[in-house]
């Protein structure tokens, strides 16, 4: 048999065999398509634009999205149940943030029905006192609303005065972990750096609380002590360091007059 002809009968083999396959899976059944699962879905009001404390949500701030019925909390505000949802809460104020997104809850909105934001962002039984401060007062001006501060008051002791013949100063924590509610900020560029910086905080207080601060801003000068978020918890109680347990007073002499700081 001659080359050409053994070549030619490959091909043909070739061609044979290939038309076989194509045909094979041409006729195969298809795949079986499988459903994917149903998901019951019901309508979310969620915010629709970042929200921060105090604001008092416009019609633009919150809309209707599509949420897995299995994964809405009882907490949420449901279409099907308050299908003028939108329209109930324009004009509300948020008590704490909402992320664009997140899903509106009654619990984080008070109907203020005019009244000023900060009634209505304070806790029912608080109130709401205002103190001057000053930079050198409040931790720099670093303090901003909502974080916790202590209350210090420092004044004259009259009495240790009169036992010494000295004048004699105090200090001590009046309040602790108090929440701050607004600080009326400026800020001020200092040596490059942005300072935020106030004259007045204004703090959440239980009632008592309240005569125990005024009674201290009578009494003497007001600082803000700022707390580390680890130990501002309504319910922490932060530890007091003994490293000056046993300094009694520091002399201060100031043109031949001594003068004396008490540390209790």
């Amino acid at each position: 048999m001659k080359t050409a002809h053994v070549v030619v009968l490959g091909i043909a083999l070739a061609a044979s065999g290939m038309a076989v396959y194509l045909v094979r899976n041409m006729t195969a059944p298809a795949p079986e398509q499988v459903a994917a699962p149903s998901v019951d879905m019901v309508k979310v009001l969620v915010a629709a634009t970042d929200i921060n404390v105090g604001t008092a949500l416009g019609p633009q701030d919150i809309k209707w999205q599509d949420w897995p019925a299995s994964a809405a909390s009882n907490l949420y505000i449901i279409e099907r149940d308050s299908p003028n949802g939108i329209q109930d809460w324009t004009g509300a104020v948020a008590r704490a943030p909402f992320a664009v997104g997140e899903p509106v809850r009654a619990q984080k909105l008070i109907k203020g029905n005019g009244s000023g934001f900060l009634s209505a962002i304070l806790p029912a039984g608080m109130r709401a006192v205002a103190t001057k401060i000053a930079v050198d007062t409040a931790a720099g001006g670093f303090i901003l609303p909502n974080d916790r501060v202590d209350v210090i008051l420092t004044r004259r002791d009259a009495e240790v005065a009169k036992q010494t013949g000295v004048e004699a100063w105090t200090s001590e924590t009046i309040l602790k972990n108090v929440r701050v509610l607004a600080i009326d900020q400026t800020v001020e560029d200092k040596d490059g750096q942005k300072v935020i910086t106030g004259s007045t905080a204004t703090i959440e207080l239980a009632p008592q609380q309240t005569e125990v601060l005024a009674l201290g801003k009578e009494m003497g000068a007001i600082s803000l002590s700022l707390r580390s978020l680890a130990d501002s918890a309504p319910n922490a109680v932060a530890e007091t360091s003994d490293a000056n347990a046993g300094m009694k007073g520091l002399s201060i002499v100031r043109y031949g007059v001594v003068s004396t700081i008490v540390n209790r």
